[in-house]
């Protein structure tokens, strides 16, 4: 039997929607949202009425009868750390969803899952959520940081990995869970994740913790200076998160955060940027094999994906580095939609169970 799923994205000023027929793509667009527009609604979860009626345009205009749907999955956004796969939403979730004291914040990705519940109660059809990026499946030596107080965290694009990981496994004539994996996603943030026989057992995280500077994200600080800027005066507490999380990395060194933009400058002989653009790829370098030590140098592949990846500067200064610890595969882009859309139908053809938030 051939199931037909729509997957919904939602992004701080889009909303991404798919249909697939198995894995046959019905059709996918991206619908853009004016800021004014959005900033009529008190709270983003206010936004949801508002791009659900979009989502149901979209499959009009597409000539995609909603009763044809057989399940509708949302992107999961920032609750609480769970397991990976495909997990059913439930009012656990939607409260959770709400609640900016569990990360600080409540991300647009959030409304996925509030969309995919609406469009599913009135469809009398199921709603899931697929690997949030606060999935968790840490070893526990992995959680220690070095003070007591502070335990780090899983917070990585764990849909775009978890889904190229299979893919790639496919590739290679393995199963998922044989292999030991490094996977990278270079985006705004970037993701560096060390897969253990299909878990990702460590990462980075790709927000506010360790690891490289991203195109937004200043990655690992030294501490004392760390410390020395938070008690400057300079910075509130929200100003200093939005330092560090959104204009730092590329953008502070370089004023954009554009891979295409640094290319074209070092290109016409801009030499600080290029020695910018080289310590980014030394840090991620330096990421990956650290991942190659949870491994115990076990590594079947190292595969790379993400907007930067279409970059073969970039990419050869990764590769030169790392080549040595496995074999490198590229996957330009990501495939979210694709992830969201196999997850959902892996649950309706039974390959895999569906999860239940269970907080």
């Amino acid at each position: 039997m051939t199931y037909r799923v729509l997957a919904v994205n939602p992004g701080s000023t889009s909303t991404k929607i798919a249909v697939y027929d198995d894995l046959t793509p019905v059709f996918e667009v991206t619908l853009r949202h004016d800021p004014d527009e959005l900033n009529k609604y008190g709270s983003i979860i206010d936004q949801y009425e508002f791009r659900k009626e979009l989502v149901m345009a979209a499959m009009h205009e597409h000539n995609v009868d909603p009763k044809t749907l057989h399940a509708v999955v949302g992107r999961g956004g920032l609750v609480r750390p769970v397991s990976a796969g495909t997990m059913k939403v439930n009012d656990n979730m939607l409260r959770d969803l709400k609640d900016p004291t569990i990360w600080g914040r409540i991300h647009a990705s959030n409304l996925g899952a509030f969309i995919a519940d609406s469009i599913s109660k009135e469809l009398n059809i199921p709603a899931f959520v697929v690997d949030p990026v606060v999935v968790d499946e840490f070893d526990d030596i992995a959680r220690i940081s070095g003070l007591p107080e502070i335990e780090r965290k899983s917070l990585l694009h764990a849909l775009n990995i978890r889904y190229l990981a299979r893919l790639l496994a496919k590739e290679l004539g393995q199963e998922f869970t044989s292999l030991n994996m490094i996977g990278v996603h270079l985006g705004g943030g970037i993701s560096i994740a060390a897969i253990k026989a299909g878990r990702m057992v460590d990462v980075n995280n790709a927000l506010l913790g360790m690891g490289p500077f991203s195109p937004q994200r200043c990655g690992a600080l030294p501490i004392g200076d760390l410390v020395e800027l938070a008690y400057s005066g300079k910075y509130t507490h929200k100003e200093l998160v939005n330092k560090l999380s959104k204009t730092g990395g590329l953008m502070a060194y370089l004023g954009t955060d554009s891979g295409i933009e640094v290319e074209k400058r070092i290109q016409e002989g801009d030499a600080y940027a290029k020695k910018i653009r080289d310590a980014m790829c030394y840090q991620i370098a330096k990421e990956i094999g650290a991942a190659a030590t949870v491994l115990c140098g076990k590594v079947d592949a190292i595969f790379v994906s993400g907007g930067l990846a279409y970059n073969q500067n970039i990419i050869n200064e990764i590769k030169s580095r790392t080549s040595f610890i496995a074999p490198f595969y590229i996957y330009p882009g990501e495939k979210e939609m694709e992830a969201l859309s196999q997850g959902a139908i892996r649950v309706l053809k039974g390959l895999e169970p569906a999860l239940e938030y269970q907080y």
